[in-house]
């Protein structure tokens, strides 16, 4: 199964992205671009919470969803150790459906690129449409296509509390420059006592987007407004040295 996250991917995030872990100025992009919000916020593959967690401390009303059961566990866990209580729901991007609408929807940090299939992801951009109160905003962020292509391997590792050690080997076995998408073989293990007492393999696929043709996929659903940004600078048009680019758009 593509993208999963099961227990060891859910752990591995959990250690290499805490919850409030911000990348740049994050944080504060998000809190700014939402600060006018009255309704509910929507983070749909929302993780273990790294970010929605931060954000229902800083006053917001967000709530948000997983396909990864795992995850959600993870994220619940935190909630509830700072005494927050938000709606989480086990749903996948594709067929995630609720009966209110929303003020905005977020996607931070590349996770619609999760969604590999060209024809998918634009149903699902119309499904974030129809979730959107009038006036209600949609923002994305999705690594830049040179990030994506890139075919080097890594090893990581993490140590946890009872000793043992989490690695990580990440190989790219595959890109598919028609369909603009990279699968990857992510293979978690967990050592003992130089013992493997654990080890699961994840097929990881990742599709990458021109700037201009996300730009006519939003237009194509629906939405107005569309601007475009580079690493969390709102306003400044992307430029090469971007790690990041974000995208809103306006349901009218």
């Amino acid at each position: 199964m593509n993208n999963h996250y099961g227990s060891l991917a859910a752990l591995v995030y959990d250690l290499d992205k805490p919850i409030g872990r911000t990348f740049g100025n994050e944080l504060s992009f998000y809190r700014n671009r939402l600060a006018e919000c009255r309704g509910p916020i929507l983070e749909p593959g929302v993780g273990n919470g790294r970010l929605l967690i931060p954000l229902l401390e800083a006053g917001l009303n967000v709530e948000g969803f997983d396909a990864s059961k795992e995850m959600l566990l993870r994220c619940l866990a935190h909630c509830r150790e700072r005494h927050l209580f938000p709606r989480l729901d086990q749903m996948r991007f594709q067929d995630f459906t609720y009966d209110h609408r929303f003020d905005a929807i977020i996607v931070p940090v590349g996770s619609f690129q999760l969604i590999w299939d060209f024809t998918e992801a634009l149903a699902v951009l119309r499904r974030f449409h129809d979730h959107l109160a009038p006036g209600g905003r949609l923002i994305i962020d999705l690594d830049p296509a040179g990030k994506i292509i890139d075919s080097s391997t890594s090893v990581r590792s993490w140590s946890v509390g009872d000793g043992d050690l989490i690695t990580l080997q990440v190989q790219h076995a595959d890109f598919d420059y028609i369909a603009q998408r990279r699968v990857s073989h992510l293979r978690y293990e967990r050592w003992r006592d130089t013992r493997l007492i654990e080890t699961q393999l994840e097929l990881f696929t990742l599709r990458w987007w021109g700037v201009n043709e996300f730009v006519l996929a939003m237009g194509a659903a629906g939405f107005s407004d569309i601007s475009v940004s580079g690493s969390h600078d709102h306003g400044r048009a992307p430029n090469s040295d971007d790690w990041i680019i974000t995208f809103e758009g306006r349901k009218d």
